[in-house]
């Protein structure tokens, strides 16, 4: 079982990315697919989260309105479109999946974790 994430990068402020999280070794459709990121010497914090059928979504404040979380279930792969980027949304950002809750804001409620890719925005 593997997440793989990518489509990080060094972009400016304003600027836009769109992350890729691509899932293996089973079928992720049922799943709730979450977005985390860790920024330097910080705690890792939730970004947003998608339900299995991808009607039901949950962002963070400070990336409401900016952030767009989708999934492609044919392609097991969840999305997350990022404009209007800050520098405070450099971090390390990472997919998980959930077998446990049905929408899940909490680290604990996750069982599968990608390796994280990296955004770099710069003012």
């Amino acid at each position: 079982v593997q997440l793989q994430a990518s489509g990080g990068g060094l972009v400016q402020a304003g600027d836009s990315l769109r992350l890729s999280c691509a899932a293996s070794g089973r079928t992720f459709s049922t799943d709730a697919m979450g977005w985390f990121r860790q920024a330097p010497g910080k705690e890792r914090e939730f970004v947003a989260v998608i339900n299995g059928s991808g009607g039901t979504r949950y962002y963070r404040n400070s990336v409401k309105g900016r952030f767009t979380i989708s999934r492609d279930n044919a392609k097991n792969t969840v999305y997350l479109q990022m404009n209007s980027l800050k520098p405070e949304d450099t971090a390390v950002y990472y997919c998980a999946a959930s077998t446990m809750v049905i929408i899940g804001t909490a680290s604990r409620e996750y069982d599968y974790w990608g390796q994280g890719t990296l955004v770099t925005v710069s003012s």
